[in-house]
């Protein structure tokens, strides 16, 4: 049993919604309803829209898209834009397979994550040894621990207001902060309680990078 419907519906039919909810109301059942309008997408390709025609028989159905670009990638990139915006769809920088592409940015980082931590298993000098985050002083390392506090208040915004969106936009900017993080502060050293003190954020890291794909439906590979 739900307390609440949503449904999705392209913006063509967004003359339909008053009549659908004249029509709960004798059930009284309209408050119950919510009815998200989503804005047409443009699927381009090089540049160029790629052009539809019913009446020609030219068109590009979803099943098309999933086999050129996977379901990951489809499912991040319409979440990517607003409800309320128009979407280009980029075909061509949905099959890069570098870090131009979100959707491999953002796998990359938990895969390195993945890596890192099992470098960790097989080194004694981590082991038994008690975190102290207050060694983390590095502007690289607090940004990422900001960004990490952040996802609690993403995922009630997401849920309250139906902002989407903002999940891939927080997965890109939590990559990011750890991109720079690994770039700048070397995880793994001699130094026993700095290293496992950023493990402690390696590993929460990709907790919530993980939470945040799966919230989207999209996977985190462990190794890419």
């Amino acid at each position: 049993k739900f307390n609440k419907v949503i449904n999705v519906w392209g913006a063509d039919h967004h003359g339909y919604v008053p009549r659908l909810k004249a029509a709960l109301s004798a059930f009284d059942f309209a408050e119950k309803l919510g009815v998200v309008i989503v804005q047409l997408v443009r699927l381009m390709e090089k540049g160029q829209e790629v052009r539809m025609s019913k009446r020609k028989g030219t068109y590009v159905t979803i099943d098309d898209l999933l086999d050129e670009v996977g379901p990951d990638v489809a499912r991040f990139f319409f979440l990517m834009s607003s409800v309320q915006s128009h979407m280009d769809f980029d075909l061509t920088l949905a099959k890069e397979k570098s870090e131009k592409n979100p959707v491999f940015y953002v796998q990359y980082a938990h895969a390195r994550i993945a890596s890192i931590l099992r470098k960790a298993k097989k080194l004694s000098k981590v082991r038994g040894q008690r975190s102290d985050v207050q060694l983390l002083t590095h502007h690289s390392e607090l940004e990422l621990m900001k960004e990490l506090l952040r996802f609690s208040e993403i995922v009630q915004d997401v849920a309250e207001n139906h902002t989407v969106h903002h999940l891939p936009t927080y997965a890109l900017e939590l990559a990011a902060k750890f991109h720079a993080f690994y770039r700048d502060c070397r995880v793994i050293s001699e130094d026993k309680k700095m290293t496992f003190a950023r493990l402690v954020i390696v590993k929460a890291t990709q907790i919530t990078l993980a939470n945040t794909l799966g919230l989207m439906g999209v996977t985190a590979p462990e190794k890419m």
